[in-house]
């Protein structure tokens, strides 16, 4: 009696908690985009096609600050030529230097990165290698290194895999450019949305929810798995394409986030030096959730960027993608013990299942349809909603950017951004699988502390550093 009682309330505790889930997520601007001001005249009737706030004087393109790319790398795959340059191709209204940075002359991506630099002449672009650099965490090495000879006080970093639109740069470095005039951004169909005032330029709304007139001192992205060409993929990408931004959303409704996610980061100079810079960094795992909670921690907010990007992976089997998991469990184990520890109490598939084991009844059964239902159709439609951006190319945006003329002709190209992902339907009998098998990744999370990253076995301590295991490939 008492044991039906329970997996009863934890069955529609699950169902609650996935509906939460669902709607803080829907609540989120995703994809909306900064539009800048046209370069027309405003009309003498006040009104304009960006509905901002009319000016006496017409108005104009503001040059975008000065940016520095840090992009750490170690070897390459098919799609890692197609990412590196939707960095070089970005259409943005300022310098941009970008910084690659490889540990060996040899890695295969120097020659991607090489050839990338003779087709885009005229960029302020190098490739930096460095030898033998110190700490466990080769990304967080290379990093330290880049953040040195970086010249501008505006940082950006990304992973290897990642691929933007062209009006990616600008807006993520929208949040942290202050601007106390009222300015407009534009949803992801490129219509206009007015700006509040003292907003950063173009910035959306929910960017910063705690402190919405403050300048943050981080900005990060969401991030979509957008090639899943095997069936593990297809279940990882439920997990990052469905859960894992809306777990993130539903986690800031309770409280100012403390921590960043990874593909791409935007900060400033000065609260990177004052945790320490990266060079505090090269012995984490986690260094971009650490990254984020010491720059909580020293008083700075942490923004989330409503454009979306692209994270383009190698294919992988059961094998390889289990243990990506079980590393990506393990580190959150360690990061959040906490939240990860009840994290299990929103499996809306385990606890109605087990509850139908325990009692099988036909109103037990129908609860359990009822969870298995709406668990099935939010993942659905929070996949659908990160994967479909109907500007995938910023060409809305950039139409704002243009004459009338070069409108036309950035109409008449086909969009190179991230292309609306294919329907999952197909996939769904995965989410209830995804769910049952998390739960077993739940256990193991806690049963261990060695995880493997870039072919290196390593033993994760508690305080969230890396030892490496003798033995292990590096």
């Amino acid at each position: 009696m008492i044991s039906n009682l329970i997996l009863g309330c934890l069955a529609v505790l699950s169902l609650g908690l996935t509906l939460w889930q669902w709607l803080v997520a829907r609540r989120f601007p995703l994809h909306r985009r900064v539009a800048a001001p046209s370069l027309s005249p405003v009309p003498d009737s006040g009104r304009s096609d960006l509905t901002h706030a009319p000016c006496p004087a017409p108005p104009v393109l503001t040059p975008g600050p000065p940016v520095s790319l840090l992009k750490p790398l170690k070897g390459c795959d098919g799609a890692t030529e197609e990412c590196l340059r939707s960095w070089l191709t970005q259409q943005y209204a300022g310098p941009v230097e970008i910084l690659f940075g490889v540990a060996a002359a040899d890695d295969p991506v120097c020659g991607i990165v090489r050839k990338l630099l003779q087709e885009v002449p005229g960029t302020d672009a190098q490739l930096i290698l460095g030898n033998d650099l110190p700490g466990a965490n080769a990304k967080a090495a290379k990093l330290a290194e880049l953040e040195r000879l970086a010249k501008h006080d505006l940082i950006v970093i990304s992973d290897a895999d990642v691929r933007v639109p062209p009006d990616f740069l600008a807006n993520i470095v929208a949040p942290l450019c202050p601007d106390p005039r009222p300015q407009p951004t534009a949803d992801a169909a490129g219509r206009a949305v007015p700006g509040g005032p003292g907003t950063a330029q173009g910035r959306a709304e929910d960017c910063a929810p705690d402190h919405p007139y403050e300048t943050p001192g981080l900005v990060c992205c969401f991030y979509r798995l957008a090639n899943p060409a095997t069936l593990a993929m297809q279940w990882e990408a439920i997990a990052i394409n469905a859960d894992f931004w809306s777990q993130v959303l539903q986690a800031r409704s309770l409280k100012a986030l403390d921590f960043a996610l990874g593909a791409v980061m935007a900060i400033r100079r000065r609260p990177l030096q004052e945790i320490g810079g990266f060079s505090a960094l090269v012995d984490c795992l986690a260094d971009d959730y650490l990254l984020g909670n010491r720059i909580a921690r020293s008083g700075h907010a942490i923004a989330i960027s409503p454009v979306v990007v692209d994270c383009l992976a190698a294919p992988m089997g059961w094998a390889d993608v289990w243990k990506h998991q079980l590393r990506w469990a393990r580190t959150i184990r360690v990061c959040q013990p906490a939240p990860y520890f009840f994290s299990l109490l929103s499996n809306a598939t385990l606890w109605p299942l087990l509850w139908l084991i325990l009692k099988p009844s036909a109103p037990v059964a129908a609860c359990a349809l009822v969870c298995f239902i709406v668990r099935v159709l939010t993942a659905l439609d929070l996949q659908r909603r990160l994967g479909q951006d109907p500007d995938p190319g910023g060409r809305a945006s950039a139409r704002a950017r243009t004459s009338p003329a070069e409108g036309a002709r950035a109409d008449a190209r086909p969009p190179a951004g991230p292309a609306p992902l294919p329907g999952s339907w197909r996939y769904a009998w995965l989410i209830p699988l995804k769910d049952l098998l998390q739960a077993a990744m739940w256990l193991l999370a806690f049963a261990g502390n060695r995880v493997e990253w870039r072919g290196q076995r390593m033993r994760l301590r508690s305080d969230g550093t890396l030892e490496p295991l003798p033995g292990s490939a590096s």
